[in-house]
């Protein structure tokens, strides 16, 4: 039987040249994350939109049901996502 987990909206900011956005995707990949990839370099109102939510410009960001995560922080997205 099949443990019932809250689906999670989940948006990745990210660069293709950023590391760490890299690493966050696989690891939201490993975990079975599905999630929406944004990329800032080529998208300047998303860019607007991921700082205008964080105050920060840097990537990655990942926003998990509204709150947002600035860089790979392991922790706090397993916290988020109930890991």
């Amino acid at each position: 039987m099949e443990t019932n987990k809250k689906i999670a909206k989940v948006k990745i900011y990210s660069t293709p040249t950023c590391p760490y956005c890299h690493m966050a995707k696989d690891y939201l990949k490993a975990k079975n994350v599905k999630f929406e990839d944004i990329d800032v370099s080529s998208n300047e109102n998303a860019a607007r939109e991921m700082i205008a939510k964080s105050g920060f410009t840097g990537v990655p960001q990942i926003e998990i049901n509204g709150k947002v995560i600035v860089g790979f922080d392991r922790a706090a997205i397993d916290k988020e996502l109930g890991l």
